[in-house]
């Protein structure tokens, strides 16, 4: 199977290899000369939902296999394949690259997230994403509660050639906010990326300052933001469940990406999360490399999670 970037599969198995990992080792133990009877089949559900894959997708995979294996012996590979296809059924419709609206100059990118997901990283490789493209890219530096998000956000703007707008330290992250637009606008960019802070914590507030962002952004471009990228951590497992449901609620969420897939054991949330949101994934964080922020490929993912080879 390719993804249209020579070794990026190798990568991606081998980011995922600890959330492939433990589900093998348990499948190990569970189906090691035995036929799959109703005990087999809960013990592979329980496996599945440990493996953070939540339990519609569980009941789905031990449906699938029910139906054609029933009280037969089956091997690993046949099970690994059955998870693959139904997380490729699940991921496939919402495996969208996040695409740039000519018609809108520039397109501006909300991005949103708990502080602490590798949000501002992952602006800072979006940028370098569509430099590469030859598009042009302004940054807006709207986490004013950080000093380290505003000075990250400059050193991925001297890499990526983007101009950043900045203020200091608790200036107003609207203020901040429509002069990356203002600038952007006058330098007729392609795209402006919008950093913000995500202090769950404090909901009410968190709310109050993403509507006014969005509210000024408004003032110039009554259609701005064009796009609400949230940004997941995926070592928080189930945790991200609940925050994709918070942001939600503060701000028109119209993709997701996934960080840190290269750091645990619980990427298969990625797969709980688009089957109970159906929100696009545009991207998925696979190493700290510049590069290893990738579009996300749907069967790639499967296969990769699953454990199986390429």
């Amino acid at each position: 199977m390719k993804t249209g970037k020579p070794g990026l599969f190798s990568r991606l198995k081998a980011g995922l290899s600890r959330t492939a990992g433990n589900f093998n080792t348990g499948l190990t133990a569970v189906f090691t000369k035995r036929k799959l009877d109703a005990a087999a089949l809960e013990e592979l559900e329980d496996l599945l939902i440990a493996a953070d894959l939540g339990p519609v997708v569980a009941s789905r995979v031990s449906a699938k296999l029910a139906a054609d294996r029933f009280d037969k012996e089956i091997s690993e590979p046949e099970i690994k394949a059955a998870l693959a296809d139904v997380v490729t059924e699940i991921l496939e419709p919402v495996a969208r690259p996040l695409a740039i609206d000519g018609a809108h100059r520039p397109h501006v990118i909300l991005v949103v997230g708990v502080n602490g997901t590798g949000k501002t990283t992952t602006i800072g490789k979006i940028a370098h994403n569509f430099q590469a493209e030859g598009k042009s890219v302004v940054l807006a530096a709207a986490d004013t509660f950080r000093a380290a998000a505003i000075e990250q956000l400059e050193i991925w703007g001297q890499r990526t050639g983007a101009a950043v707008i900045r203020r200091d330290v608790g200036a107003d992250p609207a203020a901040v906010a429509y002069e990356g637009l203002q600038q952007a606008q006058a330098q007729g960019a392609d795209v402006l990326l919008v950093d913000t802070a995500g202090r769950l914590q404090n909901k009410s507030g968190l709310m109050e300052e993403l509507a006014k962002v969005v509210r000024v952004l408004g003032k110039l471009d009554e259609n701005a933001p064009h796009d609400c990228l949230l940004v997941l951590d995926a070592t928080t497992g189930q945790n991200a469940l609940r925050q994709v449901e918070v942001f939600a609620e503060v701000c028109n969420v119209t993709g997701l990406a996934m960080t840190k897939l290269d750091g645990t054991a619980r990427g298969g949330v990625l797969v709980a999360v688009a089957e109970r949101f159906n929100l696009p994934v545009h991207y998925i964080g696979i190493g700290e490399g510049i590069d290893d922020l990738q579009p996300f490929a749907a069967a790639a993912f499967a296969r990769a999670v699953a454990g199986l080879t390429e």
